[in-house]
């Protein structure tokens, strides 16, 4: 974007989500993607961009190493920075706080304007993100343009077209998937996510607390929802009328099954994330190959 920035509508929460519904009942079925970039080309209603790290995501690299590990593993003898992924990065505040942290960090977005908003925020903010372990210093941080459903832009992150990642990062992007688009995205997450025992997909599961016939995005998000889709990717999950996930316990874990290791509310978490008692409404689940 160039020229004047637009001013923001900063709306109340259920305005905000209101107004995002109707944005994009005009972008349904192939054109529901270009209505996110459409969103970003004329930058003045982003009710999802924070404009600041998720407090979630720095608590749980922070507090929960012992689950999740560090940003160094060795490997073959020899020390690697582990590779992150945050897909649907938007401004790219999450990635920077990845590579403050030592991970060599990769933001993926569809949306040309947004890859440029992270290009600018990366400038203009990029001394706001200290190093948190001086040992380990900072990785890298690169803001790549593609679809998370194929592999074009994968040579782009300088990790190789086979590439796969050490920590992948999801928060506002499988709530914003149509409840048909939830099979795939398992899918491709249990196939870029490295097969390794050190090797995280880490989902701040939000919202929690909407009620699923209220439709989106952001879509309803619970719990069981990533559960029954992890456990299954690629596999159709069944939905009631109402939109709520239907759990079948007795069904066997599916080829390519991820596994809940952990799962927990976070210490704090962005405002929209809480109730009007401002008390955690969100999720942490962390996932691994099984």
């Amino acid at each position: 974007m160039s020229g004047t920035q637009p001013i923001r509508r900063d709306l109340p929460v259920e305005e905000a989500r209101a107004a995002l519904k109707q944005h994009f009942s005009t972008f349904q079925g192939q054109k529901y993607a270009e209505g996110w970039a459409d969103l970003w080309a004329k930058g003045d209603f982003l009710p999802w961009d924070r404009g600041h790290p998720s407090p979630a995501l720095a608590d749980t690299l922070a507090d929960h190493a012992d689950l999740i590990g560090h940003a160094m593993v060795d490997e073959n003898g020899k020390p690697r920075r582990k590779r992150a992924l945050v897909p649907g990065c938007g401004r790219g505040v999450d990635v920077l706080l990845l590579q403050s942290f030592g991970y060599d960090a990769v933001g993926l977005e569809y949306a040309a304007d947004a890859l440029k908003a992270c290009e600018d925020y990366e400038k203009e903010h990029a001394g706001d993100y200290p190093v948190r372990d001086e040992k380990v210093g900072k990785g890298t941080a690169r803001f790549v343009h593609g679809d998370f459903y194929t592999d074009d832009w994968l040579e782009s992150t300088g990790f190789g077209k086979d590439a796969k990642f050490d920590l992948i990062y999801d928060y506002t992007f499988f709530c914003a998937m149509q409840l048909p688009m939830r099979p795939a995205w398992a899918k491709r997450m249990s196939q870029l996510l490295r097969p390794d025992p050190q090797a995280n997909l880490i989902c701040l599961e939000f919202p929690t607390n909407k009620p699923a016939q209220a439709g989106g995005p952001p879509f309803a998000s619970p719990p069981k929802a990533y559960l029954e889709h992890l456990s299954h990717p690629g596999e159709e999950v069944k939905y009631d009328a109402e939109g709520n996930v239907r759990m079948n316990p007795l069904a066997p874990s599916s080829p390519g099954a991820l596994e809940r290791v952990g799962h927990w509310q976070p210490a704090d978490t962005h405002k929209v994330g809480k109730d009007a008692e401002d008390k955690v409404q969100d999720w942490i689940s962390v996932w691994r190959h099984r």
